[in-house]
């Protein structure tokens, strides 16, 4: 399974603060063999932040703003929109 998270409002909530159960959940999957891609508008210094601040709760992200290698091999080209069987942000949750 692929799952692209968003950070911002996600991840943390509105203060900041770390969303335990995102991450826990997330930890998981990734141990049993799911992707997980953080999915951000965040760029530059701003978005080495969220990383960081991810990797302190555990969560190492496989890509980052891109899609899998599988993807790109499977669709022969690498579109803007990153290809995911889960997209999670604070709007809505769409498997």
């Amino acid at each position: 399974m692929i799952i692209a998270v968003d950070f911002d409002g996600t991840l943390t909530d509105r203060n900041g603060n770390p969303n335990s159960a995102l991450f826990s959940r997330l930890i998981n999957e990734q141990a049993h063999g799911g992707q997980i891609i953080l999915w951000t508008c965040r760029t530059g210094e701003s978005l080495k932040e969220a990383v960081m601040f991810c990797a302190s709760y555990g969560l190492r992200f496989n890509y980052i703003n891109e899609n899998t290698a599988e993807t790109v091999r499977r669709l022969k080209c690498n579109p803007r929109k990153v290809l995911a069987d889960m997209y999670i942000d604070d709007k809505a949750v769409m498997p």
